[in-house]
């Protein structure tokens, strides 16, 4: 089945993706720390990998985890996702407008912003480099599949894979489908099932570990 792709006009000019205020003081204050030499350069790239890949996906994968586990709270979280999303206290900018995906047996969704780099920060944290990258923004919409199957994921023929551009106004996020063999975990431990890429649309959630014999 033919994906489908949801178009969306983009509030941005210009080829390059632009930065807002935020993220403009952040580039300022980072050069001049540099500068100064009050910051290790290393020190820094892994503090924001430690971002965009723990600690800030670690929001999103609380919101899965407590859709997984409660019908209400999942019911609630697909028809308005921002609003379920700030009854956990994730809120703030880049997360206004947030529209959840669901993963199903028979349709896969793929997130992207085709012109930007749009990304629901307050529950995602950074956006990873290659969300930015002209390649994935480009190829995620011409061969969505192949895309997927670089990430080493296979969608099997009979499943429909869905493309959403991200907007200024709206972002999305992909609610994965719970691995086989969690039942009776908590919360807490579903949420550790839950990766980055996984709310992106580009990975699964991870099946949990072989529990030993009793």
């Amino acid at each position: 089945m033919s994906p489908d792709h949801h178009n969306h006009d983009h509030d941005h000019v210009g080829a390059g993706p632009p930065l807002s205020d935020a993220q403009l003081r952040v580039k300022a204050l980072e050069s001049l720390l540099i500068d100064k030499g009050l910051v290790d350069p290393a020190a820094l790239d892994r503090l924001i990998e430690a971002y965009e890949t723990k600690i800030g996906p670690r929001n999103g994968a609380r919101v899965v985890a407590r859709a997984w586990l409660d019908p209400a709270y999942r019911q609630r979280l697909l028809a308005d996702g921002s609003a379920a999303i700030a009854e956990l206290g994730y809120t703030g900018r880049e997360g206004e407008d947030i529209v959840v995906l669901e993963n199903t047996p028979r349709v896969h969704n793929l997130v992207v912003c085709t012109l930007c780099s749009c990304y629901p920060w307050p529950v995602l944290g950074l956006p990873p480099v290659w969300y930015k990258a002209a390649p994935y923004r480009s190829r995620a919409v011409i061969d969505p599949r192949g895309v997927l199957r670089e990430f080493g994921l296979e969608v099997a023929a009979d499943v429909e894979v869905r493309v959403w551009d991200s907007t200024a106004d709206q972002r999305y996020l992909v609610l994965p489908e719970r691995p086989a063999g969690t039942e009776g975990m908590s919360e807490e431990e579903l949420a550790t099932l839950v990766t980055r890429d996984s709310m992106i649309g580009v990975g699964k959630a991870a099946p949990p570990d072989p529990r030993p014999p009793s």
